[in-house]
Order: C-alpha cells, then structure tokens, then sequence
C-alpha cells in the first residue's frame, strides 16, 4: 500500500480527499501546514505528498523548497495542489521543486494518473 502525505490546512478538503484516497487503497497522513509537512515527509516516509500552496507557518513553495534540499526527502515526488491556477503558478511551483502540479476543485481521476505517474500503476 502506498503512503501518500497530504498537506492541506483546510479541513472540508483534507477530510474529502483522503477519504476518497483511502478508498482508492491508500494509505493517507496529514499535515496541517508547511512546516509540518516538511516534519512529516522526514519522519513518515510517505512515497509521495500532494502540497497545498496556500499554507499557514509556510506556504507550500517553500514547504517543497526544503523537502526537496534535504537528501532524505528530495527524491519524494510532490505534486502541488491549489485552487488558486493564475497563470505563471505552475512555473513557480515546478522551480520551487514540485513534480507535477492540479488544480482544485480535485479531479480524482486526473489526479489519480498523476499519482500512478510517479508510483506506478498498481499504487495503493
């Protein structure tokens, strides 16, 4: 089974979303803002974290700034999550180190593939 770490602060879309993960066979941790996230890709292991941007403590460019800078953690895949799509949010979330990057309102299916992307298709 794979682990992913979701950081999101806003409690409506973490409960959704993991639920519908764990649905789908995944094993789910949460974290609330940056800095735990940061924390828990160190102390989980997730096999990949999916990063809300707009994060209390730190945002989640910087979240993925660190993540990616620690050698215990640069090689986990992060795929940005944000409601917020201006244009130029992608650039900016992929130099901060993210892997791939959505959209909310979450597509499941759309971000089930990128999720099989990184882990393979027979992930959870």
């Amino acid at each position: 089974m794979s682990k992913i770490l979701l950081v999101e602060d806003n409690e409506m879309n973490r409960d959704m979303l993991s639920r519908r993960l764990e649905r789908k066979g995944f094993e789910v941790v949460i974290a609330v803002d940056g800095q735990a996230g940061v924390d828990m890709a160190a102390s989980a292991g997730p096999d990949i974290i999916l990063m809300d941007l707009s994060l209390p403590v730190i945002d989640g460019w910087e979240a993925t700034r660190r993540i990616k800078a620690d050698d215990a953690t640069r090689n986990i895949p992060v795929i940005a999550l944000t409601a917020h799509a201006m244009a130029g949010d992608e650039e900016k979330a992929r130099e901060a180190g993210c892997d791939d990057y959505d959209t909310k309102p979450v597509n499941l299916n759309r971000l089930l593939e990128k999720i099989g992307k990184f882990l393979g298709s027979s992930a959870a």
